[in-house]
């Protein structure tokens, strides 16, 4: 991408100069044609004032010469300004062809890079495979190293149970003694263990009862609030509600017209700054960018009105516009005229 700018860049500033210099060139054949033509007119009245006085008719045949003269001159000035010109497209060209050189050389010089890019990559992958085989094999004789351990844990393990049983028998008689002793102690921990439970199950029912209050004065909220959300709070006052349709509707046609005018405006933007040539540095394309954008975000903003307005007259034809979306509650008859549409109260609107 940078490469193709970078050449753009390059023929777009080498066709100024050219342009520059065939406007230079046609000016001075013009100027060499004016300055051919007016020696020839002031030359001819010259023999004829001065005929007179010497009388003699050589006075043409020196003037001749230099009638003569003058074409020559002009045409040696076209056919420099013509070699100046042909110059300038010779250097133009091979400006050119030296911008498509450094782009052929940039695209072959990212062409190494990538193949440099790729080789490193498959020898990464070659050495992460290499160091993942040595893994698996450092793990396959940590595994059988662990295993012969555990054999001899076992094998170890197995000697010390048997010694542990031979102590056991030994030590069988004092063991039945103290076996009494904690038997005697087990059942008095059962015992509290038991008061204690009993406390418990005592305590969770008291709990359980007010879980059971706090549940069914949830629930009588729950049934007010539901109430209220499926209240209509103006669907007896007919009258008020058709006012308000009216309203809503004259707004709607508002908006719709303002929507159009913007969207009529962004496009003749559009097609303005398709048409004409816009200088990019002095700003004005995008300006013209900025202004499209804030016309096509009103726009935007105007259609999400009007589906506001549709929502609100729905609500109209079933009674429930004019309730509060937040706490449900009736929106006051002077709030409803004044903004179009609403449907949250003031103290929900403060709120937010």
């Amino acid at each position: 991408m940078f490469l193709v700018r970078e050449e753009y860049s390059m023929s777009s500033s080498a066709k100024t100069p050219a342009k520059a210099t065939a406007k230079k060139a046609t000016a001075k054949k013009a100027a060499a044609k004016r300055a051919a033509k007016v020696p020839a007119k002031k030359a001819a009245p010259a023999p004829a004032k001065k005929a007179p006085a010497k009388k003699a008719a050589p006075a043409p045949a020196r003037k001749a010469p230099a009638r003569k003269a003058a074409p020559s001159v002009a045409h040696k000035a076209v056919a420099a300004q013509k070699a100046k010109a042909h110059a300038a497209a010779k250097a133009l060209r091979e400006r050119e062809q030296k911008a498509k050189a450094a782009a052929k050389k940039a695209l072959a010089r990212e062409k190494a890079l990538a193949a440099a890019k790729a080789q490193r990559e498959r020898e990464l992958k070659a050495r992460t495979a290499a160091k993942e085989k040595a893994a698996a094999q450092k793990a396959k004789a940590q595994a059988a190293a662990k295993a012969l351990r555990e054999r001899e844990q076992k094998a170890r393990a197995a000697a010390k149970e048997r010694e542990i049983a031979r102590k056991a028998r030994e030590k069988a008689a004092l063991e039945a003694k103290k076996q009494r002793e904690i038997e005697a102690r087990r059942k008095a921990v059962e015992a509290e263990k038991l008061r204690k439970l009993r406390e418990i199950e005592r305590r969770e029912a008291e709990e359980r009862k007010r879980q059971e209050r706090r549940q069914a004065e949830e629930r009588k909220r729950q049934e007010a609030l539901e109430r209220k959300m499926h209240s209509k709070p103006y669907a007896d006052d007919h009258e008020f509600l058709e006012e308000l349709r009216e309203l809503l509707l004259a707004t709607r046609a508002a908006t719709n017209e303002q929507i159009a005018v913007s969207e009529s405006e962004a496009n003749e933007m559009l097609v303005d700054r398709e048409r004409l040539e816009y200088d990019d540095e002095d700003g004005s394309s995008v300006a013209s960018d900025i202004q499209r954008d804030q016309l096509k975000e009103f726009a935007t903003a105007l259609r999400l009105k009007v589906d506001e307005i549709d929502v609100a007259l729905a609500r109209i034809d079933d009674g429930s516009y004019g309730r509060c979306d937040e706490c449900f509650e009736p929106i006051s008859q002077a709030r409803l005229r004044a903004q179009l549409p609403v449907f949250t109260c003031v103290s929900c609107r403060a709120s937010v």
